[in-house]
């Protein structure tokens, strides 16, 4: 057993930094948080164990080159924009939705 507290079924567990202002945001209608400075995909995958799933294959993706060329982070928001979770920073209040949730 860890001596720290991670959402339940989440990719990544935060062990440095802590002590950044927290950001509140939705992910698929839930309010969760994430820390300022943290990417989209940092603050999905620390409250969740995937970013979407492949549309062939219906498996659990979750980045891959982290540097916004593979094309493999998409999210979306609530209005529908869709943008690259490993460049695009958190910010307070975003609606985002997974493919976990209602798809993209």
């Amino acid at each position: 057993m860890s001596d720290f507290a991670s959402p339940q079924g989440a990719q990544l567990v935060r062990l440095a930094e802590q002590d950044r202002a927290t950001v509140s945001f939705t992910l698929d209608g839930r309010a969760v948080t994430a820390l300022e400075g943290d990417t989209v995909l940092t603050a999905v995958l620390t409250c969740v164990g995937s970013l979407r799933r492949n549309e062939f294959s219906g498996q659990p993706r979750a980045g891959f080159c982290m540097m916004g060329a593979c094309q493999d982070c998409w999210i979306a928001t609530d209005s529908g924009e869709r943008l690259r979770a490993c460049s695009t920073f958190i910010r307070a209040g975003m609606q985002l939705r997974s493919s976990q949730g209602e798809g993209i």
